[in-house]
């Protein structure tokens, strides 16, 4: 009879919790931008965080909820949040890209954000979308399963963010200014972080290391995000596989791997089964670089799995675990085309497109001109383009424009296809072709068009890896090559069947990269590098979705509250 009460009591008490938490994660968040002191690297610096916390707090929410976020800047500059991987759908009034979707939130400010989750299901993130500010001002998003529902695999016993990032010990608004009157390349950081910390091979670091404690035979879900600003990331546990089951929100066919490939931009969730002896095991992550040529960092960030054992393990040194040499695109490329779609609960895969588009993504250099310091190559000024358009940001955002009608804020007609057709992975080129034009043009698409996009790198300046993402939508990356786009028989080898679903794809270096999605969501979106100074270099454009028909296929209104201009 006890046993009988009991248990009705454990299962209200259940249900009532089920209540609390799907009132919490639809409830206000009140988030305050603000300066704070953090020591890293043996130096001690102020940095721009939300609540003070580096990295950010965690957003968390149910699939479909409607979470509303009160942002308060009391920093210095104007911010933006933008809530990577989430839809909205039409409503890209919240989505955050300064001069694209609205302007900065200035000092002293505010602004009430109404995110919309639709299919996302899995880890996300939030970060600052103005200038260089997301270096610090970023954080996870977890979007569970609905209420009665549950994962498509055993429900872990704990889930851990892991936040992959960069630190720099200069003020990283300097940097960009610096990059900015020069012309030239930005200082590489001076160290990768796990969860807001270096790890044990940096100076000054070993105290502050995250650590896990685990339990032996356990299983744990670890929310992955990869918050860096200029690097792709190789990531592993020492002794340990990890399962893979879902990427960018969207749950993956499993796979067993000793380690990852992420973008910066993309988040990863991975099963670790802690099933090995008793110790103590780092997680480690390093950059990937397919062109050695460019500079970048070159350290390596580590954390440490600790088993609880009482037997004093924690005097062992950690393991190290393997990690794929800087430059192994096989490794790299080995991992990205290893996904497959799980297809539950996913749009399908567009069959037949009605828009096409190749776009090139290229590295450029502008004449220096005038009084103009200019420090690139030759004594040019670095630029990137897109079809050899180097965006140039307006003054007015290109959504108020585009809602209200705004005449000369950007113009239609952001090119289909390369205006010059060259060798794109060739070695040597004319000095004309490295020149992009200069322009904010904009590509216009009707509401519900099957569009596939094939983004073609080129070697043009210095060939690189671009992590390349969608705002507001979701896509299939069909498939991916290396050497230049074949229209007629690469298209041959598409995955229709089960691609994965992304909001951020790898162009490889030396290589292409397509991918299709349907354009059912009206509005103003971003697509861009998710490379932080190529995004500064002018590597993005802009999506204007038509209204549908139907009142549910048309843009909401804008909030009261929008930042003015």
């Amino acid at each position: 009879m006890w046993s009988k009460k009991w248990k009705s009591a454990l299962q209200a008490l259940s249900f009532l919790l089920v209540l609390f938490l799907h009132r919490q994660a639809s409830a206000d968040y009140n988030w305050v931008v603000k300066e704070s002191t953090y020591t890293r690297l043996c130096s001690t610096k102020s940095i721009l965080t939300v609540n003070g916390k580096f990295p950010g707090p965690v957003l968390r929410a149910y699939k479909g909820d409607t979470v509303y976020v009160n942002v308060h800047n009391r920093g210095r500059y104007n911010i933006t949040i933008h809530w990577h991987g989430v839809k909205q759908p039409r409503n890209p009034w919240s989505d955050g890209p300064e001069y694209i979707t609205q302007c900065g939130i200035q000092p002293g400010g505010s602004f009430r954000q109404k995110i919309i989750l639709s299919i996302e299901e899995g880890t996300l993130w939030w970060h600052a979308h103005s200038d260089w500010s997301r270096a610090t001002v970023h954080g996870a998003i977890f979007v569970y399963p609905k209420p009665g529902t549950s994962y498509p695999f055993p429900k872990p016993h704990a889930e851990v963010p892991i936040i992959l990032g960069q630190w720099w010990k200069s003020d990283v608004m300097e940097i960009l200014d610096e990059s900015v009157r020069t012309g030239g390349t930005p200082n590489v950081s001076d160290a990768y972080t796990i969860n807001g910390q270096p790890g044990d091979l940096y100076p000054c670091s070993k105290s502050e290391t995250f650590k896990l404690s685990v339990d032996q035979n356990k299983t744990h879900l670890l929310r992955i995000v990869n918050a860096a600003m200029n690097s792709i990331l190789f990531f592993s546990v020492a002794n340990h596989n990890l399962t893979v089951v879902a990427a960018d929100a969207a749950y993956t066919a499993p796979i067993s791997t000793p380690y990852i490939t992420i973008s910066p931009g993309q988040t990863i969730d991975a099963l670790l089964f802690t099933d090995q002896q008793p110790g103590r095991y780092y997680m480690a992550a390093r950059a990937y670089q397919g062109n050695l040529a460019i500079g970048f960092d070159n350290t390596t960030t580590t954390s440490i799995v600790e088993y609880k054992d009482g037997n004093g393990n924690g005097k062992t040194a950690p393991l190290f675990p393997y990690l794929p040499y800087y430059n192994n695109t096989n490794a790299a490329f080995g991992f990205f085309n290893s996904l497959k779609s799980l297809a539950i609960n996913q749009p399908d895969v567009v069959k037949t497109t009605t828009t096409r588009m190749v776009s090139t993504v290229s590295v450029n250099t502008l004449p220096c001109l005038g009084n103009q310091t200019c420090e690139g190559p030759n004594g040019t000024r670095l630029a990137a383009s897109m079809n050899n358009i180097s965006f140039v940001d307006p003054r007015v955002d290109i959504l108020q424009a585009y809602y209200y009608y705004i005449k000369g804020v950007y113009k239609e007609g952001f090119p289909d296809f390369p205006p010059l057709i060259f060798n794109f992975t060739a070695e040597d080129f004319p000095l004309i072709l490295e020149i992009p034009e200069r322009d904010t043009k904009v590509k216009v698409l009707e509401y519900g068009s099957d569009v596939e996009i094939v983004f073609q790198n080129t070697n043009l300046v210095a060939g690189i890896d671009h992590p390349m993402h969608l705002h507001g939508h979701s896509f299939h990356i069909v498939g991916t090559g290396f050497g230049n786009f074949d229209v007629k028989n690469d298209p041959l080898s598409f995955n229709l069947v089960d691609p994965p679903l992304r909001n951020t794809v790898t162009v490889p270096l030396s290589g292409w990269a397509a991918i299709r999605f349907k354009a059912g969501n009206p509005g103003v979106w971003y697509l861009h590098c998710h490379l932080e100074r190529h995004l500064t270099w002018g590597m993005h454009t802009v999506f204007i979705v038509k209204n549908g028909k139907h009142p549910n296929e048309t843009l909401l209104p804008p909030p009261p509250d929008m930042p003015p201009c």
